[in-house]
């Protein structure tokens, strides 16, 4: 479980993050929705631990960790996939999967989760699409194995059949029972069709939050709208 408990949080003697509480239950996921501007990779950057809080708490598995680095939280199980589809652009899809580990074994698991990438092991990564690559961050942070999965903006400028496929990915992860999953996402049906709970969050505080789930749609854009 993630929790986020009355932080505050900013840039310079700029306040972004305004007394924000945002919890991620154990085997569920949840999205943070909101335009651009709002807060969301701020949100996201405290939690991962780039961004100090100036109050408040963020807790892992119920353990404070709210004073450790990254790095620390990452092996704590915490897993981090940025915006932007990043990977290493000349190093193959192969290459770049073995930076996290050699481990033939773990490599065909995440490539069972992303098929696709199968066909492009030996070619080097800045040569595939955005949806390929997204992909490819996606197996990549999955290979440390986290207990909790952060993604920011995971469909942000990829073909539609991979969104759809990436739903498909977190819903089948979730399902496992034993990986959390926080979304930050603009695309507000695929963010509610994706996870079990969400929250808007607007001028750097939470303005709405309930269940995910279609029935949400209209909802979630009434909030956003104001």
């Amino acid at each position: 479980m993630l929790e986020l408990r009355g932080v505050t949080a900013g840039y310079g003697r700029t306040i972004v993050l305004d007394d924000v509480s945002v919890v991620v239950p154990t085997g569920d996921a949840v999205a943070v929705m909101g335009h651009n501007g709002a807060g969301k990779t701020t949100l996201l950057r405290v939690a991962v631990g780039l961004l100090p809080v100036r109050a408040g708490t963020v807790l892992l598995d119920g353990e404070d960790v709210t004073r450790l680095r990254p790095n620390a939280r990452v092996r704590r199980g915490l897993g981090y996939v940025p915006q932007g589809q990043q990977c290493f652009p000349q190093m193959t899809t192969m290459e770049n999967l073995q930076l996290i580990t050699t481990s033939k074994a773990e490599i065909r698991g995440v490539l069972d989760t992303f098929p696709a990438l199968t066909e492009l092991l030996s070619r080097r990564a800045g040569l595939l699409s955005g949806g390929q690559r997204q992909q490819l961050a996606i197996a990549r942070t999955l290979l440390t194995q986290p207990r909790m999965l952060i993604l920011d903006e995971p469909t942000e400028g990829i073909q539609p059949n991979v969104v759809q496929e990436i739903e498909q990915v977190i819903l089948g992860l979730t399902q496992r029972g034993d990986l959390s999953v926080l979304l930050v996402e603009q695309h507000v049906g695929f963010a509610l069709r994706s996870t079990g709970s969400y929250y808007v969050l607007e001028s750097g505080r939470i303005t709405a939050q309930g269940e995910g789930g279609a029935g949400a749609l209209d909802s979630v854009r009434a909030a956003m709208a104001v």
